[in-house]
């Protein structure tokens, strides 16, 4: 018996482990935040072990994450532990989740871009179909005492875990940047590198989440370009104090101010001319961005809804 525990345990965290690779190198980093591009083999290898890992629909969770940057520990925040509490969150994180993604307006608001393709209405999209290949899979190859065994231990421990993400990491942790998340590099360990949550917040578009030396267990997974870590050059510059970093992603030029109520604008930059914006949740800016020289950019205003910037990585 005890070997039957210690296997099922040691197969779970197998399965856990592939789940939340998926999710943050899939649709965390590569379809929310475009941080990262994918040959078409690779994106079909990921949607296949989403599917039967964690069933969930890409373009639900890109949306409720969207949303969440959009209006981070403010109201509209899908799963703010500043609002919530942290253990709600914790503890009703798949039910937040779930709701929010039944929202049609928030689909079609924040996932315009992900449109669902043949293979989602007929694979993808059953949630369930998936869970049970999944299961199937462990039973079948690992028996049934076993396999039913890992899938509890990797359900509970995949959906701690990323509650844990939204939860522990938006209330404790090192907060090296002004946002209200924080660093936990053992959640970070558990969840292929999500716990480093304050950096993620400070710099949303880089593909690695390891800004001041912290472990990043993706990383063997990504081939970053050089240049991608991100350099803090001004602290709290704008205005009234409107803005309350700017970073610089120095391989993609890249400026990135995170404003007082916790909307985000960026504007890439080649040379100190504005090439292009992209308005999180398509707000208009009222403010303007500085600059490293200390030059004067107005944000003006742009519709714009994620456009497509430059890779910093590709697999």
């Amino acid at each position: 018996m005890l070997r039957v525990i210690a296997l099922s345990l040691l197969v779970g965290f197998g399965v856990s482990c592939v789940a939340f690779v998926a999710s943050t190198v899939f649709l965390h980093r590569g379809l929310a935040h475009k941080a990262v591009t994918f040959k078409r083999p690779v994106t079909e290898t990921f949607r296949l072990l989403v599917w039967i890992t964690t069933g969930i629909r890409p373009r639900q969770w890109v949306a409720v994450h969207r949303k969440h940057h959009a209006f981070t520990d403010i109201e509209g925040d899908p799963h703010s532990p500043v609002l919530l509490g942290w253990f709600t969150v914790q503890r009703s994180n798949v039910a937040l989740y779930r709701r929010e993604a039944r929202n049609g307006e928030t689909l079609g608001r924040y996932a315009r871009d992900v449109q669902p393709t043949r293979a989602d209405r007929w694979f993808y999209d059953h949630a369930l179909v998936g869970l049970t290949l999944g299961v199937a899979t462990l039973i079948v190859v690992f028996g049934p005492l076993i396999g039913l065994l890992a899938a509890f231990v990797h359900v509970n421990l995949y959906l701690g875990g990323s509650a844990a993400v939204n939860a522990v990491a938006h209330h404790f942790g090192r907060r090296p940047y002004p946002n209200r998340a924080g660093n936990l590099q053992w959640l970070a360990l558990l969840t292929a590198g999500e716990g480093l949550h304050n950096n993620h917040h400070a710099a949303p578009t880089s593909a690695t989440f390891a800004l001041h030396g912290e472990l990043d267990p993706r990383a063997p997974l990504l081939k970053a370009r050089a240049g991608e870590r991100a350099r803090l050059v001004e602290d709290r510059i704008l205005e009234g104090g409107r803005a309350r970093a700017v970073l610089v992603l120095e391989s993609a030029r890249e400026v990135s101010a995170t404003f007082g109520e916790g909307r985000t604008v960026r504007v890439l930059l080649v040379g100190g001319r504005v090439l292009g914006r992209r308005f999180l949740d398509g707000l208009h800016a009222d403010a303007r961005l500085l600059h490293a020289d200390g030059k004067v950019l107005d944000a003006g205003r742009d519709p714009t809804l994620f456009a497509k910037p430059s890779p910093r990585a590709r697999v």
